[in-house]
Protein backbone atom coordinates (compact mmCIF):
# COMPACT_ATOMS: atom_id res chain seq x y z
CA UNK A 1 0.00 0.00 0.00
CA UNK A 2 1.00 3.51 -1.11
CA UNK A 3 2.15 6.64 1.80
CA UNK A 4 -1.26 8.53 1.96
CA UNK A 5 1.45 11.20 3.76
CA UNK A 6 4.15 12.10 1.43
CA UNK A 7 6.93 14.70 2.07
CA UNK A 8 5.92 18.49 0.62
CA UNK A 9 2.64 17.78 1.54
CA UNK A 10 0.37 20.41 3.41
CA UNK A 11 -1.01 19.04 6.33
CA UNK A 12 -3.79 20.32 8.83
CA UNK A 13 -3.30 19.20 12.97
CA UNK A 14 -6.02 17.77 13.81
CA UNK A 15 -5.79 16.79 17.51
CA UNK A 16 -3.67 18.23 20.25
CA UNK A 17 -1.80 21.76 21.26
CA UNK A 18 -1.60 22.97 17.93
CA UNK A 19 -4.66 22.00 16.57
CA UNK A 20 -5.54 23.97 13.18
CA UNK A 21 -2.17 24.83 12.55
CA UNK A 22 -1.35 24.00 8.95
CA UNK A 23 2.27 23.46 7.62
CA UNK A 24 4.44 21.39 4.70
CA UNK A 25 5.53 17.70 5.79
CA UNK A 26 9.33 18.14 6.08
CA UNK A 27 10.31 14.24 6.72
CA UNK A 28 8.20 11.22 7.12
CA UNK A 29 9.31 8.39 9.75
CA UNK A 30 7.30 5.25 8.03
CA UNK A 31 8.59 2.70 10.77
CA UNK A 32 7.25 4.80 13.75
CA UNK A 33 4.40 6.06 11.61
CA UNK A 34 5.40 9.81 12.47
CA UNK A 35 5.85 13.09 10.35
CA UNK A 36 7.88 16.21 11.01
CA UNK A 37 6.00 19.26 10.38
CA UNK A 38 6.93 22.58 9.71
CA UNK A 39 6.23 25.38 12.55
CA UNK A 40 4.18 22.33 14.19
CA UNK A 41 5.12 20.86 17.78
CA UNK A 42 7.81 22.68 18.28
CA UNK A 43 9.58 22.04 21.53
CA UNK A 44 12.67 23.85 23.11
CA UNK A 45 15.64 21.78 22.83
CA UNK A 46 19.07 22.10 25.50
CA UNK A 47 22.37 22.00 23.26
CA UNK A 48 25.80 21.47 25.03
CA UNK A 49 27.60 24.56 24.71
CA UNK A 50 31.29 24.00 22.41
CA UNK A 51 33.49 25.60 19.73
CA UNK A 52 33.71 25.51 15.78
CA UNK A 53 36.88 25.69 14.27
CA UNK A 54 36.20 29.56 13.81
CA UNK A 55 36.37 30.05 17.79
CA UNK A 56 32.09 30.89 17.86
CA UNK A 57 30.59 29.09 20.60
CA UNK A 58 27.74 26.85 20.06
CA UNK A 59 24.47 25.59 22.21
CA UNK A 60 21.89 27.27 24.48
CA UNK A 61 18.13 27.09 23.76
CA UNK A 62 17.01 26.24 20.87
CA UNK A 63 13.32 25.65 19.49
CA UNK A 64 12.80 22.87 17.08
CA UNK A 65 10.05 21.16 15.86
CA UNK A 66 8.98 17.47 17.03
CA UNK A 67 7.97 14.73 14.52
CA UNK A 68 4.03 13.77 15.55
CA UNK A 69 2.30 10.52 15.01
CA UNK A 70 0.65 10.49 11.51
CA UNK A 71 -2.91 10.02 12.81
CA UNK A 72 -2.40 13.73 14.15
CA UNK A 73 -2.67 15.29 10.36
CA UNK A 74 -4.52 15.32 8.03
CA UNK A 75 -3.89 16.01 4.22
CA UNK A 76 -5.06 19.68 3.18
CA UNK A 77 -7.14 19.42 0.51
CA UNK A 78 -6.45 21.68 -2.79
CA UNK A 79 -9.52 23.36 -3.64
CA UNK A 80 -11.35 23.88 0.01
CA UNK A 81 -8.00 24.81 1.77
CA UNK A 82 -9.98 22.26 4.39
CA UNK A 83 -8.47 18.68 5.83
CA UNK A 84 -9.91 15.59 3.63
CA UNK A 85 -8.80 12.03 3.61
CA UNK A 86 -6.74 10.27 0.71
CA UNK A 87 -7.93 7.56 -1.54
CA UNK A 88 -6.22 6.33 -4.64
CA UNK A 89 -7.27 5.27 -7.78
CA UNK A 90 -5.75 3.83 -10.98
CA UNK A 91 -5.86 6.40 -14.23
CA UNK A 92 -4.38 5.28 -17.67
CA UNK A 93 -1.86 8.06 -19.17
CA UNK A 94 -1.08 7.69 -22.62
CA UNK A 95 2.90 8.63 -23.46
CA UNK A 96 4.57 8.47 -26.19
CA UNK A 97 1.84 6.17 -27.88
CA UNK A 98 1.75 3.71 -25.36
CA UNK A 99 -1.23 3.43 -22.67
CA UNK A 100 0.34 2.47 -18.44
CA UNK A 101 -2.25 2.51 -15.73
CA UNK A 102 -0.85 4.94 -12.63
CA UNK A 103 -1.83 4.66 -9.26
CA UNK A 104 -2.60 8.29 -8.19
CA UNK A 105 -3.62 9.80 -4.40
CA UNK A 106 -6.89 11.79 -4.91
CA UNK A 107 -8.66 14.03 -2.53
CA UNK A 108 -11.72 12.73 -1.49
CA UNK A 109 -13.64 15.59 -0.64
CA UNK A 110 -13.29 16.82 -4.05
CA UNK A 111 -12.03 14.52 -6.20
CA UNK A 112 -8.62 16.56 -7.13
CA UNK A 113 -5.46 14.53 -7.74
CA UNK A 114 -2.79 15.66 -4.85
Amino acid sequence: MGAKIKKGDLVQVITGSDRTKQGKVLKVFPAAQRVLVEGVNRVTKHTKAGQTERGTTTGGIEVVEAPMHISNVAIVDPDTKKPTRVGFREETVEKNGVSKTVRVRYAKSSGKAL
